[in-house]
């Protein structure tokens, strides 16, 4: 799934996180079917991007982001959040091998088959890689935890049950085209967990959540997040609050932890970097578009709040698209 044809997961609802997260979208990256002889262990290393598992036959282990052994069954489908480190592996205390190491093979587009060769009794896994259109310091994904399982949401979502059976149904059967369906599943199904966490309360999130659901400043954030192009005034965001300037100021800043101006600022540095990386925008059209009247002026601000100048970002781009 490319980034233009990327479906928004949520639609608005009344509830100001529900609309900011309707701007969150998933770009698949790539996709790995996993057949794994025991003994085997995994190592996937800390990325920029999402992981995605589902486990197809037999159960396995989890070492987790937290540092802790979780036991997988079939049938289940875990989402990281921010790519942290983990380690899958058919016990604890197996030796972890990279994920680089083992034998990849491409199968198609962003599809690979993935082994280790080994003669034991077979585990089965269809893994990826997910590019969120937001990076993993911004407010959405850090409020996430860092590991998000499907089957602690199942019993408020119905439809996450339909995915896994559709992607048991194929990860299970190598038939033709498999591998493009399974991606298509997994894009969904990874919306479906975000979804479900967010509809059932963010399980016990505070803070910045709790600053977004406020009534009074929660409709502000939504409308700043969704439009960080837009020359947000103090004034401008105290008469959507409905509130007089000082008093929407005093407000907000209690609420969040930071005046109106700085946490727009910060919204819309990360919203630069984004279109920096990801778009391979120009510095002189990212000032632009934001509303600077020079390129100096926006490398300050950019600078101030992201600690390195906007053409760090724009070079490493363009060295990785080269």
């Amino acid at each position: 799934m490319n980034y233009n044809s990327s479906k928004t997961i949520l639609q608005a609802s009344g509830d100001p996180l529900t609309d900011m997260l309707r701007g969150l979208r998933l770009d698949g990256v790539d996709y790995g079917r996993c057949v794994l002889g025991e003994p085997w262990a995994v190592s996937f290393p800390a990325q920029k991007a999402a992981r995605f598992h589902f486990i197809g036959q037999r159960g396995c282990w989890l070492f987790s982001p937290a540092k802790e052994w979780i036991k997988l069954s079939v049938g289940d489908a875990l989402l990281i959040p921010r790519g942290d480190e983990h380690v899958l592996a058919s016990a604890p205390g197996v030796p972890p091998v990279p994920i680089g190491r083992y034998t990849i093979e491409p199968v198609c587009e962003n599809i690979y088959d993935v082994s280790n060769g080994c003669d034991g009794c077979k585990t089965l896994l269809f893994c990826g890689s997910m590019h969120f259109n937001l990076d993993g310091s911004h407010p959405l994904l850090e409020m996430m935890p860092d590991l998000m399982q499907a089957h602690k949401l199942m019993a408020n979502a119905p439809g996450i049950q339909h995915l896994l059976d559709a992607m048991a149904g194929e990860v299970t059967m190598d038939r033709v085209g498999s591998g493009g369906i399974l991606a298509r599943l997994a894009d969904v199904l990874a919306a479906t967990i975000i979804r479900s966490w967010v509809e059932n309360g963010c399980g016990d999130a505070t803070g910045w959540i709790a600053a977004v659901r406020n009534p009074d400043v929660g409709k502000v954030l939504a409308a700043i997040h969704l439009q960080p192009e837009r020359d947000w005034t103090v004034e401008a965001l105290a008469r959507m609050m409905g509130a007089s300037r000082s008093a929407f100021a005093q407000r907000f800043a209690i609420v969040v932890g930071e005046t109106p101006a700085k946490y727009v600022l910060r919204v819309r540095m990360h919203q630069a970097r984004q279109w920096l990386t990801r778009d391979g925008m120009r510095v002189s059209v990212a000032a632009s578009r934001l509303g600077y009247d020079s390129e100096a002026s926006f490398s300050r601000a950019f600078k101030r709040v992201m600690g390195v100048a906007p053409s760090h970002f724009r070079n490493s781009s363009s060295e990785e698209h080269s």
